[in-house]
C-alpha cells in the first residue's frame, strides 16, 4: 500500500470510529474523540458530559464498545480512555446536538440558534457560529446563518483554533443540519496583539563632588542671664536685717545698771547730812 493510500484509510477509519461513537454516546453527551497509535496498540480518548454513562453499569458498555472497535473497525489492540468534556457550552458536538435535538422537539429554527448562541457567548467564547440548513419552514430549502463575536474562517488558526460540531435533525419534512463553529476564551489568536506601556526609567541625579567644610569660627561665648528672682526672695531681701544679739545685751545691761534720777536725787542729800 503506498504512502498515500495509506493516509487516506486511516483517515475513513477515524471517520467511522467518529461516528460509531456519536451514534452509541448520543444519550452520554458525546463531544468528540481522539485516536493515537501507540506501540502498545490504539488508544481512543473519548470526551463526554457524562463519563459514568460511557462506562455503563459495570463497565458493561465500555467493553462492548471495544469489542466492536476490535471487530469492526480493525483496530489493534483498542484501548478507551473516558475524559469529561469540561464545559459542554463551549463544545461545538456538544452544542450541535443540543441544537439538533430541539429541532426535533419542535423549537423554531430562529429561537433555537439564537438561544444556543447566546449560552455559548455568556460562557465566554470569543465567537460563535451557528449554520442552519434545510427545509425550515417551506418546501424549499434553505441556509440561516447567526453570528457573534469574533470567528476564523481560512488558515490555520481556522483548522486548529477553531473547534467544529456537526449533528443532524431529523424531522417530517426532511433533514435539517447543525453547523457550530466556536473559539473558546482561552485561545490567543495571531491577529491579537496589545501595547503594552514601557516602565519609565528612574531619573538617576549626578552626585556632584564633596566640597571641604569651611573652618570653625569662634564665637564669643554670651553671659548667662541672670537668674530671675521669685517674690518671696525678693521679699525677704526688702526686710530690714535684726540687730546683732551681743549689742542689744549690752544695752539692755547698761541699762539695768544705771541708777534712776529720783534715787540719784534721794541719795545726795543723805550723804551731806551725814
Amino acid at each position: 500500500m503506498s504512502v498515500e493510500k495509506k493516509f487516506v484509510a486511516e483517515g475513513i477509519s477515524k471517520a467511522l470510529v467518529n461516528e460509531y461513537l456519536a451514534d452509541e454516546l448520543e444519550r452520554a453527551g458525546y463531544g468528540g474523540m481522539v485516536m493515537n497509535r501507540t506501540p502498545m496498540g490504539t488508544q481512543v480518548t473519548v470526551y463526554a458530559e457524562k463519563p459514568g454513562m460511557v462506562i455503563g453499569k459495570g463497565g458493561k458498555l465500555i467493553r462492548k464498545i471495544t469489542r466492536d472497535l476490535d471487530r469492526k473497525f480493525h483496530l489493534d489492540n483498542p484501548q478507551i480512555d473516558v475524559q469529561d468534556v469540561g464545559h459542554g457550552d463551549l463544545n461545538g458536538r456538544v452544542v450541535a446536538n443540543r441544537l439538533a435535538s430541539s429541532l426535533e422537539r419542535g423549537w423554531y429554527f430562529r429561537k433555537a440558534g439564537q438561544s444556543m448562541m447566546r449560552r455559548v457567548m455568556d460562557a465566554g467564547a470569543l465567537g460563535c457560529e451557528i449554520v442552519i440548513s434545510g427545509k425550515l419552514t417551506g418546501p424549499r430549502s434553505r441556509t440561516e446563518k447567526f453570528i457573534s463575536g469574533y470567528i476564523k474562517h481560512s488558515g490555520k488558526p481556522a483548522i486548529d483554533l477553531v473547534d467544529k460540531g456537526y449533528s443532524i435533525a431529523v424531522k417530517k419534512l426532511g433533514v435539517i443540519g447543525c453547523q457550530v463553529r466556536i473559539i473558546p476564551p482561552e485561545v490567543r489568536l495571531p491577529d491579537d496583539f496589545r501595547i503594552e506601556k514601557i516602565p519609565e526609567a528612574p531619573v538617576v541625579e549626578e552626585k556632584k563632588p564633596a566640597r571641604a567644610p569651611a573652618p570653625a569660627v569662634a564665637q564669643p561665648v554670651a553671659a548667662p542671664a541672670p537668674e530671675k528672682k521669685s517674690d518671696l526672695d525678693q521679699l525677704l531681701e526688702s526686710e530690714p536685717a535684726p540687730a546683732p544679739q551681743n549689742e542689744a545685751a549690752k544695752v539692755e545691761g547698761i541699762a539695768e545698771d544705771a541708777p534712776l534720777a529720783e534715787e540719784k536725787a534721794d541719795s545726795e542729800p543723805c550723804a551731806k547730812e551725814e
